[in-house]
């Protein structure tokens, strides 16, 4: 059975090279296969599915709509087995390390502190946080490059399995001499008529378009400013904006005092998400999931 399951993700990756490739010519030279051989391989795959996957019209070729559909379907189980062969090379050597991405919305100090569950479950294991924007996120997930990926929200997760992992209080950030840096407490209206510092614009961002609907709920429609200091901590955004910016670091001076985090009432709670592959378990991701708020 397990020759098997071996033999028919071969077939199906290979099908996917040709799909990709375009040619069954092109295909067979990044396999280093003869064409006949890469054929043969996927006729015998048809023949099992008992479906046409291409249409061949000389040397051209097409995928049929059961191609697309394999093609579609496999992306997700192809990665899950590329992942399941390093994860084996890694268990036979010494070193372990367990590499986590997450969004420029997530400093370091607040994706340690969501791993400390499973750092403290594994004390053998080495981690590695690795900054990535939106798209190289998802992708490093996808091919396995990342073990997990962290990011602001709750959307869908298209070809990643997704699961709330915590939440982060949003607090205002505004410069020490802003009218509001005294202040104990705000709330989201004391900042009507004050220019909004984001690190991406709406719709680039779940984090903008929080914070965005945030404020369009409490009866304002904040002008925005797009912080021109990117991969920076977002609590320094006033100093180069001189806007507000909602941020989740500590209440209290920050920037060697220049900027003040004031609380905000009532507490406005922003959800991360962890993606990780579909089809693969893991004992680390396991008791980080362990501690999801219910």
């Amino acid at each position: 059975m397990v020759v098997d399951v071996v033999a028919d993700l071969r077939r199906i990756r290979q099908f996917a090279a040709v799909a990709d490739a375009g040619s069954l010519t092109a295909a067979a030279a990044e396999l280093h296969l003869s064409q006949q051989a890469l054929s043969a391989s996927v006729r015998r795959l048809e023949a099992e599915l008992g479906v046409a996957l291409l249409s061949r019209a000389g040397r051209r070729i097409s995928l049929t709509p059961a191609g697309h559909a394999l093609l579609t379907e496999s992306r997700p189980l192809l990665a899950a087995a590329d992942t399941v062969g390093q994860r084996v090379r890694a268990a036979g050597s010494r070193a372990r390390e367990w590499v986590v991405g997450h969004s420029p919305a997530l400093d370091g100090t607040e994706v340690y502190a969501l791993l400390e569950p499973a750092i403290a479950a594994f004390p053998t294991m080495s981690f590695t946080l690795r900054q990535c924007y939106p798209d190289r996120l998802a992708a490093g997930v996808l091919d396995g490059t990342l073990n997990l990926g962290l990011r602001r929200g709750v959307a869908t997760g298209g070809d990643l399995a997704s699961a709330l992992l915590g939440y982060h209080r949003v607090r205002a950030a505004v410069p020490a001499g802003h009218r509001l840096a005294a202040a104990a407490a705000i709330t989201l209206p004391d900042l009507a008529g004050e220019p909004l510092a984001l690190w991406a614009p709406p719709g680039a961002s779940y984090f903008s378009d929080f914070l965005m609907a945030a404020c369009r709920r409490c009866g304002f429609e904040p002008d925005f400013v797009v912080s021109r200091v990117q991969g920076a901590a977002m609590v320094t955004a006033p100093l180069t904006t001189g806007a507000v910016a909602l941020v989740t670091a500590e209440p209290g001076p920050a920037v060697g005092g220049r900027v003040v985090v004031v609380e905000l009432e009532p507490p406005l709670l922003l959800p991360v998400q962890a993606l990780w592959q579909q089809h693969t378990a893991c004992e680390v991701r396991a008791a980080l999931l362990d501690h999801t708020p219910v």
